[in-house]
């Protein structure tokens, strides 16, 4: 049975080389030519082997990222569910002294639902009303007096000289 020259972790090295990654630098690695590195690359599938490895390492980050992301809204959830106990705890001991507050307070309720259900606020809501006004109006604001065009000689004004 042949001694090899090449020694069967020779994977692991090449994979540690990172994106820099060659054969010719396991072939000076192991003192052997870059032609044996290339076969033993083929016999063993080091490409492959490299893809599916790089493929389970983005994998494993991208589920890692989707964790850490899920935890953070949870948290983020949390302290506003607890921000939003304590608004209500304090509205409940505060009065409406007046109809008038009585308004504000169901105007400002329904403003928040709606922006929580993702309707446009009042700032940015544009009526299509307003939109035809100001579009009617620019269309029909008086333009400037166009310039009378120049006479066939070239003149652009009155005749220079006496009125008669």
């Amino acid at each position: 049975m042949p001694t090899r020259k090449i020694p069967l972790d020779a994977i692991a090295y090449y994979m540690s080389l990172g994106p820099g990654r060659s054969y010719q630098k396991v072939a000076e690695r192991y003192g052997v030519t870059k032609r044996a590195v290339v076969n033993a690359a083929k016999r063993d599938r080091w490409q492959e082997q490299v893809e599916e490895l790089e493929r389970t390492a983005h994998d494993d980050a991208r589920e890692k990222m989707k964790s850490t992301l899920e935890a953070t809204y949870e948290q983020h959830m949390r302290a506003l569910r607890l921000v939003f106990a304590k608004g209500v705890e304090a509205l409940k001991s505060m009065a409406i002294n007046t109809p008038a507050d009585a308004m504000k307070a169901i105007q400002l309720a329904i403003r928040e639902q709606r922006v929580a259900l993702g309707e446009p606020t009042d700032r940015t809501a544009l009526s299509i009303e307003d939109t035809i006004r100001r579009e009617y109006e620019r269309w029909m604001t008086a333009a400037e007096p166009e310039e009378e065009p120049p006479g066939e000689d070239g003149d652009t004004g009155p005749a220079a000289g006496p009125d008669l």
